[in-house]
Protein backbone atom coordinates (compact mmCIF):
# COMPACT_ATOMS: atom_id res chain seq x y z
CA UNK A 1 0.00 0.00 0.00
CA UNK A 2 1.23 3.27 -0.60
CA UNK A 3 1.64 5.64 2.06
CA UNK A 4 -0.87 9.07 2.63
CA UNK A 5 -0.57 11.20 -1.12
CA UNK A 6 1.90 14.21 -0.67
CA UNK A 7 2.24 17.22 -3.20
CA UNK A 8 5.76 18.31 -3.58
CA UNK A 9 7.06 21.43 -5.64
CA UNK A 10 10.80 21.39 -7.28
CA UNK A 11 12.10 24.52 -6.83
CA UNK A 12 14.83 24.38 -9.69
CA UNK A 13 16.08 26.21 -13.23
CA UNK A 14 15.66 23.05 -15.78
CA UNK A 15 17.31 25.28 -18.36
CA UNK A 16 20.62 24.43 -16.61
CA UNK A 17 22.11 20.91 -17.39
CA UNK A 18 23.17 21.23 -13.30
CA UNK A 19 19.30 21.39 -12.30
CA UNK A 20 17.71 19.03 -15.19
CA UNK A 21 20.22 16.20 -13.87
CA UNK A 22 19.24 16.35 -9.91
CA UNK A 23 15.29 16.27 -11.37
CA UNK A 24 16.04 13.43 -13.00
CA UNK A 25 17.74 11.95 -9.87
CA UNK A 26 14.50 12.93 -7.67
CA UNK A 27 12.28 11.15 -10.28
CA UNK A 28 14.33 8.04 -10.28
CA UNK A 29 13.91 8.14 -6.34
CA UNK A 30 9.77 8.57 -7.24
CA UNK A 31 10.10 5.29 -9.61
CA UNK A 32 12.07 3.20 -7.21
CA UNK A 33 10.16 3.64 -4.09
CA UNK A 34 6.75 3.08 -2.53
CA UNK A 35 6.12 7.35 -2.59
CA UNK A 36 2.65 8.61 -4.14
CA UNK A 37 3.56 12.40 -4.38
CA UNK A 38 2.36 14.62 -6.58
CA UNK A 39 4.90 16.82 -7.88
CA UNK A 40 4.30 20.54 -9.24
CA UNK A 41 6.90 21.92 -11.88
CA UNK A 42 6.44 25.23 -13.83
CA UNK A 43 5.31 24.17 -17.18
CA UNK A 44 8.17 25.98 -18.17
CA UNK A 45 10.83 24.94 -15.96
CA UNK A 46 11.40 27.75 -14.65
CA UNK A 47 11.34 28.91 -11.01
CA UNK A 48 8.94 31.38 -9.93
CA UNK A 49 8.97 32.60 -6.15
CA UNK A 50 5.81 34.69 -6.05
CA UNK A 51 3.15 34.22 -3.82
CA UNK A 52 5.31 30.87 -2.79
CA UNK A 53 4.00 30.91 0.64
CA UNK A 54 0.17 30.86 0.02
CA UNK A 55 1.14 27.51 -1.51
CA UNK A 56 -0.44 24.14 0.13
CA UNK A 57 2.10 21.55 -0.45
CA UNK A 58 3.79 19.27 1.68
CA UNK A 59 7.32 19.78 0.76
CA UNK A 60 9.55 21.71 -0.93
CA UNK A 61 12.89 20.80 -2.89
CA UNK A 62 15.24 23.70 -3.83
CA UNK A 63 18.26 24.51 -5.32
CA UNK A 64 19.53 26.58 -2.49
CA UNK A 65 22.68 27.97 -4.71
CA UNK A 66 20.07 30.57 -5.86
CA UNK A 67 20.11 32.77 -3.05
CA UNK A 68 16.58 34.27 -3.67
CA UNK A 69 14.96 30.92 -3.09
CA UNK A 70 16.83 30.97 0.12
CA UNK A 71 15.57 33.42 1.30
CA UNK A 72 12.32 32.50 0.28
CA UNK A 73 12.11 29.74 2.05
CA UNK A 74 13.93 31.03 5.07
CA UNK A 75 10.43 31.09 7.36
CA UNK A 76 8.90 27.61 5.53
CA UNK A 77 7.60 25.90 8.11
CA UNK A 78 7.03 22.94 6.22
CA UNK A 79 9.48 20.44 5.01
CA UNK A 80 12.52 21.57 2.78
CA UNK A 81 15.83 19.90 1.39
CA UNK A 82 18.22 22.38 0.00
CA UNK A 83 20.52 21.16 -3.21
CA UNK A 84 24.15 23.19 -3.92
CA UNK A 85 27.51 23.63 -3.20
CA UNK A 86 29.24 22.34 -0.79
CA UNK A 87 31.49 25.01 1.28
CA UNK A 88 34.79 25.09 3.26
CA UNK A 89 33.13 26.90 6.15
CA UNK A 90 30.73 24.67 7.89
CA UNK A 91 28.65 28.42 9.01
CA UNK A 92 28.44 28.55 5.68
CA UNK A 93 25.55 26.03 5.12
CA UNK A 94 21.83 26.69 4.84
CA UNK A 95 19.83 25.43 7.95
CA UNK A 96 17.72 22.82 6.62
CA UNK A 97 18.70 19.38 5.54
CA UNK A 98 20.93 19.98 2.25
CA UNK A 99 22.87 17.96 -0.36
CA UNK A 100 25.69 18.92 -1.87
CA UNK A 101 28.45 18.82 -4.68
CA UNK A 102 31.45 18.55 -3.34
CA UNK A 103 33.21 21.88 -4.83
CA UNK A 104 36.72 21.15 -4.18
CA UNK A 105 36.66 17.09 -4.82
CA UNK A 106 35.28 18.18 -8.75
CA UNK A 107 38.48 21.28 -8.77
CA UNK A 108 40.66 18.38 -7.46
CA UNK A 109 39.44 15.89 -9.85
CA UNK A 110 40.44 18.48 -13.08
CA UNK A 111 43.38 19.53 -11.69
CA UNK A 112 44.71 16.14 -10.86
CA UNK A 113 43.60 15.32 -14.58
CA UNK A 114 45.75 17.81 -15.48
CA UNK A 115 48.76 17.04 -13.62
CA UNK A 116 48.81 13.74 -14.99
CA UNK A 117 49.43 14.74 -18.48
CA UNK A 118 52.48 16.52 -17.30
CA UNK A 119 50.95 20.19 -16.95
CA UNK A 120 52.80 22.28 -14.47
CA UNK A 121 51.48 25.57 -15.11
CA UNK A 122 47.87 26.45 -14.08
CA UNK A 123 45.02 28.88 -14.66
CA UNK A 124 41.36 28.92 -13.83
CA UNK A 125 38.62 30.85 -15.80
CA UNK A 126 35.77 31.91 -13.33
CA UNK A 127 32.30 34.02 -12.83
CA UNK A 128 32.38 37.34 -11.91
CA UNK A 129 31.44 37.62 -7.99
CA UNK A 130 27.52 37.72 -6.71
CA UNK A 131 25.44 36.10 -4.36
CA UNK A 132 24.38 33.11 -6.68
CA UNK A 133 28.06 32.05 -7.60
CA UNK A 134 28.82 31.35 -3.78
CA UNK A 135 29.69 27.79 -5.66
CA UNK A 136 32.12 29.54 -7.90
CA UNK A 137 34.05 30.83 -5.20
CA UNK A 138 34.64 28.00 -2.98
CA UNK A 139 36.09 26.13 -6.49
CA UNK A 140 38.56 29.24 -6.71
CA UNK A 141 39.10 28.95 -3.33
CA UNK A 142 39.86 25.48 -3.99
CA UNK A 143 42.16 25.43 -6.79
CA UNK A 144 44.31 28.09 -4.76
CA UNK A 145 44.71 25.78 -1.97
CA UNK A 146 45.46 22.53 -4.31
CA UNK A 147 48.35 24.25 -6.65
CA UNK A 148 49.50 25.93 -3.56
CA UNK A 149 50.14 22.99 -1.82
CA UNK A 150 51.99 21.94 -5.10
CA UNK A 151 53.96 24.91 -5.31
CA UNK A 152 52.59 26.04 -8.33
CA UNK A 153 50.64 29.53 -8.87
CA UNK A 154 47.29 29.68 -10.57
CA UNK A 155 45.94 32.78 -12.45
CA UNK A 156 42.41 33.11 -11.42
CA UNK A 157 40.44 35.35 -14.11
CA UNK A 158 36.58 35.64 -13.35
CA UNK A 159 35.96 37.42 -16.49
CA UNK A 160 32.38 39.25 -17.19
CA UNK A 161 28.87 38.66 -17.44
CA UNK A 162 28.03 37.05 -21.19
CA UNK A 163 24.83 39.14 -22.40
CA UNK A 164 24.47 40.11 -26.13
CA UNK A 165 25.31 43.68 -25.74
CA UNK A 166 28.51 42.67 -23.71
CA UNK A 167 29.52 39.67 -25.49
CA UNK A 168 32.24 41.13 -27.75
CA UNK A 169 33.60 43.17 -24.77
CA UNK A 170 34.17 39.70 -22.73
CA UNK A 171 35.50 37.56 -25.31
CA UNK A 172 37.97 40.18 -25.73
CA UNK A 173 38.96 40.74 -22.53
CA UNK A 174 38.97 36.54 -22.39
CA UNK A 175 41.53 36.60 -25.28
CA UNK A 176 43.86 39.38 -23.93
CA UNK A 177 44.41 36.89 -20.73
CA UNK A 178 44.85 33.40 -22.38
CA UNK A 179 47.16 35.40 -24.57
CA UNK A 180 48.89 36.78 -21.21
CA UNK A 181 49.55 33.03 -19.89
CA UNK A 182 52.33 31.11 -20.10
CA UNK A 183 52.69 28.29 -22.51
CA UNK A 184 51.90 25.36 -22.14
CA UNK A 185 49.42 25.70 -19.57
CA UNK A 186 46.06 23.77 -18.52
CA UNK A 187 42.69 25.74 -17.68
CA UNK A 188 39.88 24.62 -15.37
CA UNK A 189 36.85 26.25 -16.07
CA UNK A 190 34.60 26.79 -13.42
CA UNK A 191 31.34 25.26 -16.22
CA UNK A 192 31.41 23.76 -19.31
CA UNK A 193 30.17 26.86 -20.69
CA UNK A 194 32.86 29.03 -19.75
CA UNK A 195 35.02 26.35 -21.03
CA UNK A 196 33.37 26.92 -24.79
CA UNK A 197 34.77 30.48 -23.67
CA UNK A 198 37.96 29.38 -23.49
CA UNK A 199 38.13 26.92 -26.91
CA UNK A 200 36.47 30.07 -28.86
CA UNK A 201 38.87 32.28 -27.49
CA UNK A 202 41.53 30.22 -28.62
CA UNK A 203 40.18 29.49 -32.10
CA UNK A 204 40.87 33.33 -32.50
CA UNK A 205 43.95 33.96 -31.19
CA UNK A 206 45.20 31.15 -33.03
CA UNK A 207 46.41 29.42 -29.89
CA UNK A 208 46.46 25.25 -30.47
CA UNK A 209 44.20 23.31 -28.29
CA UNK A 210 45.64 20.94 -26.38
CA UNK A 211 49.32 21.37 -26.82
CA UNK A 212 49.67 24.90 -25.57
CA UNK A 213 46.48 25.57 -23.70
CA UNK A 214 44.87 22.45 -22.36
CA UNK A 215 41.36 22.82 -21.27
CA UNK A 216 39.10 21.45 -19.16
CA UNK A 217 35.64 21.95 -17.51
CA UNK A 218 32.98 20.93 -14.84
CA UNK A 219 29.29 20.00 -15.91
CA UNK A 220 29.68 17.52 -18.61
CA UNK A 221 27.51 19.14 -20.58
CA UNK A 222 26.60 17.71 -23.99
CA UNK A 223 25.14 21.36 -25.35
CA UNK A 224 28.44 22.67 -24.34
CA UNK A 225 30.58 19.68 -25.94
CA UNK A 226 28.49 19.26 -28.94
CA UNK A 227 29.10 23.14 -29.61
CA UNK A 228 32.71 23.02 -29.81
CA UNK A 229 35.00 21.66 -33.04
CA UNK A 230 36.96 20.38 -30.20
CA UNK A 231 35.80 17.61 -27.79
CA UNK A 232 35.92 19.51 -24.32
CA UNK A 233 37.26 17.14 -21.28
CA UNK A 234 35.00 17.73 -18.41
CA UNK A 235 34.19 16.45 -14.74
CA UNK A 236 30.96 14.92 -14.22
CA UNK A 237 29.26 15.97 -11.20
CA UNK A 238 27.22 13.45 -9.14
CA UNK A 239 23.52 15.60 -9.98
CA UNK A 240 21.51 12.41 -10.31
CA UNK A 241 22.92 10.72 -7.00
CA UNK A 242 22.06 14.61 -5.45
CA UNK A 243 18.31 14.73 -6.47
CA UNK A 244 17.88 11.12 -5.64
CA UNK A 245 19.56 11.70 -2.18
CA UNK A 246 17.18 14.74 -1.67
CA UNK A 247 14.11 13.02 -2.42
CA UNK A 248 15.16 10.62 0.05
CA UNK A 249 15.47 12.99 2.87
CA UNK A 250 12.45 14.88 1.59
CA UNK A 251 10.38 11.12 2.31
CA UNK A 252 11.90 10.66 5.46
CA UNK A 253 10.77 14.00 6.75
CA UNK A 254 7.48 13.40 5.67
CA UNK A 255 7.31 10.22 7.94
CA UNK A 256 7.61 12.72 10.76
CA UNK A 257 11.65 11.47 11.61
CA UNK A 258 13.50 14.74 12.10
CA UNK A 259 16.86 14.80 10.44
CA UNK A 260 17.51 17.99 11.72
CA UNK A 261 20.46 20.18 9.47
CA UNK A 262 22.19 16.21 7.71
CA UNK A 263 24.27 17.54 5.22
CA UNK A 264 25.00 14.96 2.49
CA UNK A 265 28.11 15.48 0.44
CA UNK A 266 28.04 13.87 -3.45
CA UNK A 267 31.59 13.05 -4.89
CA UNK A 268 32.05 13.61 -8.79
CA UNK A 269 31.42 10.74 -10.36
CA UNK A 270 34.54 10.90 -12.60
CA UNK A 271 36.47 12.81 -15.51
CA UNK A 272 35.17 12.45 -19.38
CA UNK A 273 38.47 12.55 -20.77
CA UNK A 274 38.70 14.38 -24.39
CA UNK A 275 40.73 16.34 -27.12
CA UNK A 276 40.52 19.17 -25.03
CA UNK A 277 43.17 17.84 -22.92
CA UNK A 278 44.67 15.08 -25.08
CA UNK A 279 48.44 17.03 -24.05
CA UNK A 280 51.53 14.97 -24.92
CA UNK A 281 54.00 17.45 -24.50
CA UNK A 282 55.27 17.95 -27.65
CA UNK A 283 58.11 20.32 -27.86
CA UNK A 284 58.61 20.65 -31.84
CA UNK A 285 56.89 23.82 -32.80
CA UNK A 286 56.25 21.87 -36.71
CA UNK A 287 54.53 18.62 -34.53
CA UNK A 288 52.28 20.66 -32.96
CA UNK A 289 51.24 22.40 -35.83
CA UNK A 290 50.72 19.00 -37.71
CA UNK A 291 48.71 17.27 -34.86
CA UNK A 292 46.39 20.47 -34.62
CA UNK A 293 45.69 19.90 -38.18
CA UNK A 294 45.42 16.37 -37.82
CA UNK A 295 42.99 16.67 -34.65
CA UNK A 296 40.81 19.29 -37.02
CA UNK A 297 40.92 17.35 -40.49
CA UNK A 298 41.64 14.00 -40.45
CA UNK A 299 37.95 13.05 -40.57
CA UNK A 300 37.99 15.12 -43.51
CA UNK A 301 39.77 12.27 -45.47
CA UNK A 302 43.26 14.24 -45.80
CA UNK A 303 46.57 12.83 -46.97
CA UNK A 304 49.99 13.12 -45.42
CA UNK A 305 50.67 15.33 -48.34
CA UNK A 306 47.98 18.16 -47.29
CA UNK A 307 49.73 18.18 -43.44
CA UNK A 308 53.22 18.83 -44.90
CA UNK A 309 51.64 21.62 -47.26
CA UNK A 310 49.93 23.39 -44.27
CA UNK A 311 53.28 22.59 -41.67
CA UNK A 312 55.45 24.03 -44.72
CA UNK A 313 58.47 21.94 -44.56
CA UNK A 314 59.13 18.53 -46.61
CA UNK A 315 57.77 16.00 -46.17
CA UNK A 316 61.13 13.52 -45.12
CA UNK A 317 61.89 16.72 -42.51
CA UNK A 318 58.21 16.44 -40.94
CA UNK A 319 58.14 12.65 -40.90
CA UNK A 320 61.43 12.33 -39.14
CA UNK A 321 60.13 15.20 -36.17
CA UNK A 322 56.99 13.67 -35.86
CA UNK A 323 58.67 9.76 -35.22
CA UNK A 324 61.22 11.77 -33.27
CA UNK A 325 58.48 13.19 -30.96
CA UNK A 326 54.96 11.10 -31.72
CA UNK A 327 56.79 7.44 -32.07
CA UNK A 328 55.06 6.61 -35.78
CA UNK A 329 54.60 8.47 -38.62
CA UNK A 330 52.13 10.81 -39.92
CA UNK A 331 50.01 8.37 -41.53
CA UNK A 332 49.44 6.04 -38.34
CA UNK A 333 48.34 9.34 -36.44
CA UNK A 334 46.22 10.10 -39.11
CA UNK A 335 44.88 6.42 -39.53
CA UNK A 336 44.55 6.54 -35.68
CA UNK A 337 42.56 9.54 -35.34
CA UNK A 338 39.95 8.30 -37.58
CA UNK A 339 39.91 5.10 -35.96
CA UNK A 340 39.22 6.15 -32.31
CA UNK A 341 36.52 8.72 -33.70
CA UNK A 342 34.64 5.25 -34.56
CA UNK A 343 35.12 3.83 -31.67
CA UNK A 344 33.73 6.31 -29.53
CA UNK A 345 31.17 7.09 -32.17
CA UNK A 346 30.29 3.07 -31.77
CA UNK A 347 30.09 3.29 -28.30
CA UNK A 348 28.54 6.55 -27.56
CA UNK A 349 25.54 6.77 -30.12
CA UNK A 350 23.25 5.47 -32.53
CA UNK A 351 24.65 6.71 -35.86
CA UNK A 352 25.03 3.89 -38.15
CA UNK A 353 27.67 2.30 -39.34
CA UNK A 354 27.68 3.57 -42.79
CA UNK A 355 27.10 7.19 -41.41
CA UNK A 356 29.78 6.79 -39.19
CA UNK A 357 32.35 5.77 -42.04
CA UNK A 358 31.47 8.57 -44.44
CA UNK A 359 31.71 11.27 -40.74
CA UNK A 360 35.04 9.50 -40.02
CA UNK A 361 36.42 10.20 -43.35
CA UNK A 362 36.97 6.45 -44.98
CA UNK A 363 35.84 5.87 -48.23
CA UNK A 364 33.08 3.55 -47.76
CA UNK A 365 31.64 1.25 -45.44
CA UNK A 366 33.36 -1.59 -46.56
CA UNK A 367 36.79 -0.02 -46.15
CA UNK A 368 35.82 0.67 -42.36
CA UNK A 369 34.93 -2.65 -41.83
CA UNK A 370 38.21 -4.08 -43.43
CA UNK A 371 39.96 -1.71 -40.90
CA UNK A 372 38.11 -2.81 -37.72
CA UNK A 373 38.47 -6.64 -38.40
CA UNK A 374 42.13 -6.08 -39.31
CA UNK A 375 42.52 -4.49 -35.93
CA UNK A 376 39.99 -6.10 -33.63
CA UNK A 377 38.99 -9.39 -35.33
CA UNK A 378 35.66 -7.93 -35.73
CA UNK A 379 32.73 -5.50 -37.82
CA UNK A 380 32.18 -2.51 -36.56
CA UNK A 381 28.28 -3.63 -35.52
CA UNK A 382 30.05 -6.62 -33.45
CA UNK A 383 32.47 -3.59 -31.89
CA UNK A 384 29.21 -2.29 -30.84
CA UNK A 385 27.57 -4.68 -29.54
CA UNK A 386 30.42 -5.98 -27.83
CA UNK A 387 30.62 -2.86 -25.92
CA UNK A 388 34.11 -2.14 -27.29
CA UNK A 389 35.95 -5.10 -25.79
CA UNK A 390 38.98 -4.44 -27.77
CA UNK A 391 38.53 -0.74 -27.22
CA UNK A 392 42.47 -0.40 -25.33
CA UNK A 393 43.93 -1.75 -28.54
CA UNK A 394 43.05 1.02 -30.70
CA UNK A 395 46.09 2.79 -30.75
CA UNK A 396 47.96 1.32 -33.68
CA UNK A 397 51.70 1.60 -34.24
CA UNK A 398 53.45 0.76 -37.74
Amino acid sequence: MFKAKHSITLLFNANKVYDRQVIEGIGHYLQSSKVDWDIYLEEDFSCRLEHIHEWGGDGIIADFDDINIQQALALWNKPVVGVGGSYANAEDYPAVPYVATNNAALVEAAYEHLKRKGLDSFAFYSVPVDDNHRWARERENAVRKLTAQDGFDCQIYQGHCTRPETWQYAMNRLTDWVQSLPKPVGIIAVTDSRARHLLQACEHLGIIVPDQVSIIGIDDDDIARLLSRISLSSVTQGCFEMGYQAAKLLHTQLNNIDVGKKRTLVAPVGVASRQSTDYKALRDPYVIQAMHYIRRHASRGVKVEQVTDYVGISRSNLEQRFRAERGHSIHTELHNQKLTRACKMLLETQVSPTEIANICGYPSLQYMYAVFKRHFGQTPKEFREGQGAAVNAMAVNE
